[in-house]
């Protein structure tokens, strides 16, 4: 059966693929110009102009993704969280104490949230008021996966611990992060499960070794 060839539009391959990484890449300059019109700004004083400019785009192309900077904001926040979530994931599957750590390095080192810290507390008040709706239902899940990648409790207690723990260096720089996030590590760490038929061998109290009765 022959098949004319001009019944049916010509698509060129591959155009929606191109026109989705194309998208997908403006969603990202806008994002990271959202982040560094922050460092420079502030949150307030943020005009969506700004974020256009420092990400390289037209504005009437910003509005095209985003209707307001409150919800470029959002969607930064958003995709922050994932894609540090994803990252300490696979870090925890060798080290949770590592990856604890590598999460509140970010945080503390952000140039963004510490122009917040300094110049609005009205923003950061809302940025420390831990949640169960929006990007913290984001954290809290990014949280659980870490915990779970790092064979620890994943629970709500042990989620709502390491937020808070977490979310403390919003507006402190940290301090010895890395001991904090040892013993974090080893508070919320599940015990040792021997082998089916295999009893855990307690070491005996000093000065017994050898004795009789």
């Amino acid at each position: 059966m022959s098949i004319d060839a001009s019944a049916a539009p010509v698509r060129e391959r591959g155009v929606h693929s191109r026109a989705g990484n194309a998208m997908q890449r403006t969603r990202a300059a806008v994002l990271d110009g959202a982040v560094r019109a922050v460092e420079k700004h502030g949150a307030r004083r943020t005009t969506m102009a700004d974020i256009a400019m420092l990400a390289g785009i037209a504005k009437g192309t910003l509005y095209n993704h985003f209707r307001t900077k409150e919800a470029v904001y959002a969607a930064a926040v958003e995709a922050a969280i994932v894609s540090l979530g994803e990252e300490c994931v696979t870090v925890a599957a060798d080290d949770l104490g590592e990856a604890l750590a590598l999460a509140a390095e970010r945080i503390s080192g952000s140039a963004a949230l510490r122009r917040v810290a300094s110049d609005e507390p009205a923003v950061l008040a809302s940025l420390t008021t831990i949640g169960d709706v929006g990007a913290w239902v984001t954290a809290r899940g990014a949280v659980r996966d870490v915990l779970s990648a790092g064979r620890a409790h994943d629970d709500e207690p042990a989620v709502d611990l390491l937020l808070r723990w977490l979310v403390s260096f919003v507006p402190v720089a940290g301090g010895d992060i890395e001991t904090q996030a040892a013993r974090l590590a080893a508070a919320v760490a599940k015990p040792a499960v021997s082998a089916p038929g295999v009893s855990a061998e307690v070491p005996a109290p000093a000065g017994t070794a050898g004795t009789s009765n």
